[in-house]
């Protein structure tokens, strides 16, 4: 399987997912499904965007994905 498997690609569709989350418009509706569509469509985004951003590397056969959740130089973790 790991001969198969092409980790940039992977990469680049989750990328290619955060971007299309944040181009996706707002079905017509209201109250509490809207409120449910925009939270469900932040944790998408949160969830491609990490892996997209991740350094992937395969170590013994596994698939290793390192995800810099530190905050950029400068700034501080409540920013």
């Amino acid at each position: 399987m790991t001969e198969e498997l092409d980790v940039e690609g992977m990469i680049k569709r989750f990328r290619d997912r955060a971007k299309a989350v944040k181009r996706r418009t707002l079905p017509p509706v209201a109250g509490p499904e809207r409120q449910q569509f925009i939270a469900q469509a932040q944790l998408d985004f949160q969830d491609y965007a990490m892996i997209g951003d991740a350094q992937a590397s395969m170590e013994d056969g596994v698939l290793v994905l390192r995800i810099d959740l530190r905050p950029p130089e400068g700034e501080s973790p409540s920013d």
